[in-house]
């Protein structure tokens, strides 16, 4: 499923909009991305949006 499993981000909907104004439905989707974490003492993949992987690695 398109969930980060730290935050919980998924993906949202809203409209295209055209010159002339015209909705089309459009999907805005997590930039996610399969990681290796070390949680509690051994490593996990995990699927984390591109904003928890920096906040991790910042406060690594």
């Amino acid at each position: 499923m398109a969930k980060c499993e730290r935050c919980g981000k998924t993906t949202t909907f809203g409209h295209n909009r055209s010159f002339s104004l015209r909705a089309t439905r459009r999907a805005f989707r997590p930039n996610l991305q399969k990681i290796s974490v070390l949680e509690n003492g051994r490593m996990v993949q995990k699927m984390l949006c591109a904003k928890c992987i920096r906040t991790i690695v910042k406060t690594a």
